[in-house]
């Protein structure tokens, strides 16, 4: 599992079927990611209730998390590296056109 992953990240598939694919992280697990709108499956439910018909639903399916990399501003893949800001507290930046842009602060634990 990548440590800098977390819940509510824009990130872009980067390989499988969903490649290209942009969205926000809904949920992780040990190697896996939930990605909002990207790598959609089909469900097919069982009626419960005589008022709940059977029916086919599409759900988010998990990606591994290999296959997934954060994005910049225009949806394109980045590289992340960590670094100590001027308060002490520790970042994620990536460079782009020779500037380095901060994604985000990361908690000290």
């Amino acid at each position: 599992m990548s440590k800098w992953f977390r819940k509510g990240d824009k990130v872009v598939v980067t390989s499988g079927n969903s490649k290209g694919q942009t969205g926000s992280i809904l949920d992780i697990q040990k190697s896996r990611v939930l990605i909002q709108g990207v790598n959609i499956g089909k469900k097919h439910m069982k009626q419960r209730s005589q008022e709940q018909r059977s029916q086919i639903v599409e759900i988010e399916r998990s990606i591994h998390i290999s296959n997934v990399n954060f994005c910049d501003k225009n949806e394109k893949p980045v590289r992340i590296k960590a670094r100590l800001n001027a308060n002490g507290n520790k970042e994620l930046y990536y460079l782009r056109d020779g500037k380095d842009s901060v994604l985000r602060e990361v908690k000290n634990k």
